[in-house]
């Protein structure tokens, strides 16, 4: 089993993610430690919100005082409900967070169920609760509820993969061409994408980009595919390199396979909706650019904006890191197409 331990400073955020999911039928609420029940059993984003306030009322000085976990029994484990609770309970008493109220809820969108905890780790009199060793101390708790409830273990590919951190390229510190290496050898692995322009938006959030060239040798029309550095600005900071520097998947004909198969993956994709509302949602409660980038960013989502040379927005695109999934935003909705965002940033 795997842990992915998530902060932010936006739990209101962080409960629709999760509530969307059960309204889109993609999840549901297994159950809920010390929050204020509702009647009906049914809960709103606010209403699971009161239960948090008088923590975050009391918090002192922790920006990112929201707790987003997720725990990832192997595929092949078979978890019923109440094996889930109980992991639950134990991992969150072990890592310290036993007496905060949170909520947990499945998830049911990908090859394996899998839970997603939220809380906030801030105390009652608004201390933080230590973080300290935590990587450790989760990966401890996961092989000891492994073994307890006779999962599959983790392999260490696994782990590693899960750990996998690929670093914007940083062109003054050298060696620019294993840098981008470091990203194109295995991105493709990772996301979903239809075009070589959402490839573009995941490479800039590496420094990154590409540029396609065309030509003839021996009378045979030729297609190649180079990389380029960006600066912190998003310019040309460095000297092209050949995508065949960077092995097969780096290359042009695998990338177009590639995106012929997103195109399937992707149209009846089960986070759809889930994305959609998502952004729709930050567009409502923002009232500009930078908040709206921010509040998606907490869910784990980056925008990338495309504008001409007069300002206008001509291009959105959102890489939803959760699904790893980019996705154009005419494509996921008409109403989140570049013309919406111009009428509300720019009126």
């Amino acid at each position: 089993m795997i842990a992915k331990i998530g902060r932010s400073g936006n739990l209101y955020g962080t409960l629709a993610y999760n509530q969307l999911k059960v309204e889109h039928e993609n999840g549901q609420i297994l159950f809920a430690n010390k929050m204020i029940e509702t009647a009906s059993g049914q809960y709103s984003v606010t209403q699971l919100a009161k239960s948090f306030a008088p923590y975050l009322i009391a918090n002192r000085n922790t920006e990112k005082h929201t707790l987003h976990i997720s725990l990832n029994p192997d595929p092949k484990d078979e978890v019923n409900d109440d094996k889930f609770r109980e992991m639950t309970e134990q991992y969150m008493r072990e890592m310290g967070y036993g007496e905060q109220p949170f909520i947990v809820f499945k998830h049911t969108d990908i090859d394996r169920s899998h839970i997603h905890i939220v809380s906030v780790c801030v105390d009652e009199e608004g201390k933080k609760i230590s973080d300290k060793f935590e990587k450790m101390r989760s990966m401890k708790v996961c092989r000891e509820l492994e073994k307890q409830h006779r999962l599959i273990p983790a392999t260490e590919k696994e782990r590693n993969q899960n750990d996998k951190i690929f670093r914007p390229v940083d062109y003054k510190s050298g060696d620019v061409k294993s840098q981008i290496a470091s990203v194109v050898r295995h991105l493709p692995t990772y996301y979903k994408y239809q075009t070589l322009g959402e490839y573009n938006a995941l490479l800039s959030l590496f420094n990154i980009t590409t540029e396609k060239i065309e030509g003839e040798l021996h009378g045979k029309p030729q297609q190649g595919l180079l990389y380029i550095p960006l600066n912190e600005q998003g310019e040309r900071a460095g000297n092209p390199f050949k995508a065949s520097l960077f092995g097969k998947n780096a290359g042009l004909a695998y990338l177009e396979l590639h995106f012929e198969k997103c195109k399937t993956d992707i149209k009846n994709h089960p986070n759809r909706k889930t994305i959609q509302s998502a952004i729709t949602i930050a567009l409502q409660s923002t009232n500009n650019e930078m908040d709206f980038k921010k509040q998606l960013a907490e869910q784990n989502i980056n925008v990338i904006v495309r504008r001409n040379d007069v300002g206008r927005i001509y291009g959105m695109t959102f890489i939803d890191h959760n699904s790893k999934t980019v996705w154009n935003g005419s494509r996921l909705s008409k109403e989140l197409s570049a013309n919406t965002f111009n009428d509300y940033w720019n009126n």
